[in-house]
């Protein structure tokens, strides 16, 4: 589970004491939407968890308080009226309550149980993340999360961005990586969002808006060529190299061949038929550096409307 592995990454992130706050955290709250949170003191084990969730690919709840997980994903546990501790796997989520309101509470990730406690991964425990006893009797219920949670709204910000021409996003696969992140970066300074790359409920209200606009290419690109392109300089080579060498196979004459020495003519060779090719066998090289010269031809345009597209720095 990939939220899981990412929340294990994170244990012994601890609140800065004093009046500076850890970057970490606050990332935290504007990942889920909540960049108004000015202070690492707000609590945040809800913030923790969501955005665990939200990196490994699952949208969360968005929200602050810990008991908005009570209804979400699939109930595994529920106290007095449903299944059994015994039921939970690690990495599903625990709802505690807390102090004597109802909306007050706590939520972590499963890790392990013994007679009377829930050992527990989650963030603002102690002031930190780490892996925390809970008493059984303050277990609300345990809820797993799953694909049919929400729908795969990650998938649905790539496909989204690739559309508007964001497409150092890569193949949509519901995945949170580096392509994916640059992608998020790059819509979010278009738009005037707060450069972090997370796909939080502001960005993504915008991102499925009709004021999401088609990322902007300039004329002159979008009517030039690739300078200084490795990609299309290797296309380049690529088409002299085959000019040269349908040039050179039909100026070498019938008399030179048999002196053909390249792999594919000794593979003739092993069934037999050299001496039936011989004659031909300029002509039949020079054919396929003809075909190769027009390959290279579209690869080179390909690239060229990549760039202008712009599908390629």
């Amino acid at each position: 589970m990939e939220y899981l592995r990412i929340a294990e990454s994170l244990n012994g992130l601890k609140e800065i004491k004093g009046p500076q706050d850890n970057p970490k955290i606050m990332g935290m709250y504007a990942a889920l939407g909540h960049d108004w949170v000015e202070h690492d003191e707000v609590p945040w084990c809800a913030a923790f968890v969501g955005f665990c969730l939200e990196e490994g690919g699952i949208r969360s709840t968005r929200k602050l308080n810990a008991r908005s997980y009570e209804k979400f994903g699939s109930l595994v546990y529920k106290k007095g009226v449903k299944g059994s501790i015994d039921n939970a796997l690690k990495g599903d989520i625990c709802v505690y309550s807390r102090g004597n309101s109802s909306w007050q509470g706590h939520v972590n990730f499963f890790i392990r149980q013994t007679k009377n406690s829930i050992y527990g991964l989650g963030g603002n425990q102690m002031n930190e993340v780490n892996v925390k006893p809970y008493s059984k009797s303050k277990l609300i219920c345990i809820v797993r999360p799953s694909a049919g949670t929400k729908p795969p709204q990650l998938l649905r910000v790539q496909e989204r961005l690739k559309e508007l021409g964001y497409h150092e996003v890569g193949n949509p696969d519901g995945i949170m990586g580096t392509r994916t992140k640059g992608a998020i970066l790059a819509f979010r300074e278009d738009h005037g969002l707060p450069l972090i790359p997370v796909s939080d409920a502001q960005m993504e209200a915008l991102l499925f808006s009709e004021d999401a606009t088609p990322r902007y290419i300039a004329p002159e690109r979008a009517n030039g060529t690739p300078k200084g392109s490795r990609i299309l300089s290797d296309a380049n080579t690529g088409l002299a190299v085959s000019v040269a060498g349908a040039a050179g196979s039909v100026a070498a004459g019938v008399g030179k061949a048999e002196e053909a020495t390249d792999t594919a003519a000794r593979a003739i060779n092993l069934f037999g038929l050299g001496d039936a090719i011989a004659p031909y066998w300029p002509w039949i090289t020079g054919a396929i550096f003809v075909i190769i010269i027009i390959i290279a031809f579209k690869i080179r345009g390909s690239r060229i409307e990549d760039y202008r597209e712009g599908k390629t720095p």
